[in-house]
């Protein structure tokens, strides 16, 4: 009897220690409580929400400096969310309009 109480007291512990986080919703102090997210980043995710929320993953990598796609899985592995939803490589965003000319001119023959 005392050992399934005590069971039962630790599941809940450990579903409430991996509640998910949402970006848009979350304090600063919540952010920080995600593994990965240190003050640096809590504060610039906080600052790029006063621009509006983020609406999906692909928003918060093109947004927040730092947070690529693989920091981004790692984050949302660690219960961070976008509107309650995980990352996904295959819904993130296209590369923004900038930064696919840069990669076109790159790509270019040079000039002589």
């Amino acid at each position: 009897m005392f050992r399934n109480l005590l069971v039962t007291i630790l599941a809940a512990f450990a579903l409430n220690a991996f509640a998910a986080v949402d970006i848009n919703k979350a304090s600063q102090a919540e952010l920080e409580g995600v593994k990965g997210i240190g003050p640096a980043l809590s504060t610039k995710i906080v600052e790029a929400r006063k621009t509006g929320e983020f609406k999906n993953w692909g928003e918060v990598v093109e947004r927040i400096g730092g947070v690529g796609p693989g920091s981004a899985a790692k984050l949302s592995a660690n219960g961070l969310t976008v509107g309650g939803s995980a990352y996904d490589a295959a819904s993130a965003a296209p590369v923004a309009p900038k930064a696919a000319k840069k990669l076109a001119r790159a790509d270019a023959p040079a000039k002589r």
